[in-house]
């Protein structure tokens, strides 16, 4: 792979190179990227999100968009470093008027938007669409799709449901937010398709990264950015965006950290713990002397997090540079934090948020209510937009898809495409939005 290639500023529908050395340098078209995310609907959602704790009642504890914004700005940061040195490494590009900040740009917007595709309550969200395919009602509709449209069902992925909002054509709206190929491709983490389900230990395998809807929309990103092909069958199988790896610590840095931060702030894990996993981190730049002078808890842990997170930082963008000509041939094979001399402890501060948030009490009931809650509405609009279709629709139906937004309305003679649409509507809803539908829906209206 090459940089001049990879950097694309094409957007869905150009017919002509778009050159970096003509851009408006006061608004780049990288910039713009960012820009649109940050006014999309989908992205507003995050604000109702779960990043941890769900539905929070504190005003401290992370949600998906500002996880989301903190990612970002980590990941700026880390490209921007990453971009000055690969300008002094390929001098070609500053000749076609690339600069450090499109490298921090095209990293802080794939980073901004990494989560826009994650359905309410978590990751649990993810897993209770899914098991409504697999072993739920949603089971019923295996024979009348593809192997690889229901994969797509069963293991029903935030990134792949990231890319299709990021991309997909609507009635007068061509290739969704019409962001650069540089900034998709950038966001594309595992460029694969749902199967064959990981087929090797290469880190791009991990999971998959477009559905079969947005099969023809992936082709045309990693064709124009020249990402290698990995698979050697018919399958869909790519090498990552090198940037994509930046995208990747960031969001690692911040959520290893900021969800052990946001532990301590609730009581579940003890402050003795936050100086004896993190001090191994910031050994080295701390200053005892002014941890100490300060008086509150809250205060303390921030001081600890802003420390931790400036070291792995400076790791992430060694490791990179170190490694940019194997990641060029998609070589690399791990992401960048499992090649970090903090391992150890990273993992240590993992272990204990696992024990201690993701495990507690508060965070397993309200996914176990997420669960039904989706797999419920799910159950309702699926059998009323096939109903429909189908002729078959009754009074109830009828009423339901009076409350299913006209652009998901639109019905198809293809099942996959019709069960994607209230995939994609499901998924956007926001955690109290998909409770108070849900509370409706079995007629509940206080």
């Amino acid at each position: 792979m090459n940089w001049e290639q990879l950097l694309s500023l094409k957007r869905f529908g150009d017919t002509e190179k778009r050159h970096r050395a003509q851009q408006d340098e006061t608004r780049l078209g990288f910039d713009v990227d960012f820009d649109r995310i940050i006014f999309s609907s989908a992205f507003r959602s995050l604000q109702d999100k779960t990043q941890v704790i769900p539905l929070s009642e504190t005003d401290f504890v992370h949600t998906r968009l500002t996880h989301s914004l903190e990612v970002s700005v980590v990941g700026r940061s880390i490209g921007r470093r990453v971009g000055k040195v690969l300008l002094e490494r390929h001098p070609n590009l500053a000749t076609l008027g690339y600069t450090f900040n499109d490298f921090g740009a095209i990293v802080a917007a794939a980073s901004v938007t990494h989560d826009i595709g994650n359905p309410p309550f978590g990751h649990s969200g993810e897993k209770a669409i899914g098991e409504y395919f697999k072993t739920g009602n949603g089971a019923k509709y295996k024979a009348e799709l593809t192997e690889k449209e229901y994969q797509d069902l069963i293991d029903f992925e935030g990134n792949a449901n990231g890319f299709k909002i990021l991309t997909e054509t609507r009635k007068g709206i061509s290739g969704g937010l019409r962001l650069s190929y540089a900034t998709l491709g950038t966001f594309l983490k595992y460029p694969k398709e749902s199967l064959p389900k990981k087929p090797t230990k290469h880190i791009v395998d991990k999971k998959y990264g477009f559905f079969q809807s947005e099969k023809e929309a992936f082709l045309d990103v990693a064709n124009e950015l020249g990402l290698l092909r990995k698979s050697t069958t018919k399958d869909v199988s790519f090498y990552r965006h090198p940037l994509a790896y930046l995208v990747e610590a960031a969001d690692d840095i911040c959520y290893t950290i900021i969800d052990f931060e946001d532990g301590i702030n609730l009581g579940l894990i003890d402050e003795d713990f936050a100086l004896e996993f993190m001090i191994k981190l910031v050994k080295d730049t701390i200053d005892t002397k002014k941890y100490h002078s300060l008086q509150h808890k809250k205060d303390r842990v921030s001081y600890l997090r802003a420390l931790a997170i400036g070291v792995l930082v400076n790791e992430t963008v060694e490791i990179f540079l170190a490694n940019e000509e194997v990641i060029l041939k998609g070589e690399f094979d791990k992401g960048l934090l499992d090649r970090c001399k903090y391992e150890a402890q990273i993992n240590d501060i993992l272990k204990i948020s696992v024990d201690k948030i993701y495990k507690s009490n508060d965070v397993v009931e309200k996914e176990v209510a997420g669960y039904k809650i989706i797999a419920d509405v799910l159950d309702v609009f699926v059998n009323a937009l096939n109903n429909n279709f189908l002729g078959t629709a009754s009074n109830y139906d009828r009423l339901v898809l009076n409350l299913l937004p006209n652009e998901y309305k639109n019905t198809t003679d293809n099942l996959y495409n019709r069960i994607m649409k209230i995939c994609s509507y499901v998924s956007k809803m926001s955690d109290s939005y998909a409770i108070r539908l849900h509370k409706k829906l079995n007629g509940n209206l206080i």
